[in-house]
């Protein structure tokens, strides 16, 4: 027997499909955050993500030496991507460098 109440879709109200891009605010405010909190590894992933546009898994998977020559850090640096195989180079910033660094 059918119900007389239409039925409300499961996604009525809710965000769904591709996020909107961060904005420079909202970035910056999370820099501020992790850096007054000393979160100095997460302060450092995030910068790196902003800076290569990386996909999480090749995000986690990179080493010091990906951006590190020797005790130098480089301004900017390749990293094969795990899922289309193809390099994608990018520029470290200093916000990026200074944290990576610490």
């Amino acid at each position: 027997m059918r119900s007389t109440h239409p039925r409300e879709p499961w996604n009525k109200g809710k965000l769904i499909g591709q996020k909107p891009p961060l904005k420079p605010k909202d970035i910056w405010a999370i820099r501020i955050h992790l850096q007054n909190n000393q979160h100095i590894r997460d302060l450092a992933m995030f910068n790196l993500a902003i800076d290569s546009k990386l996909r999480g898994c090749d995000l986690v998977n990179l080493y010091v030496r990906d951006v590190m020559h020797g005790n130098q850090m480089l301004n900017r640096t390749i990293v094969v991507q795990r899922k289309t195989k193809r390099p994608v180079q990018f520029e470290l910033t200093e916000p990026t460098r200074q944290a990576v660094l610490a």
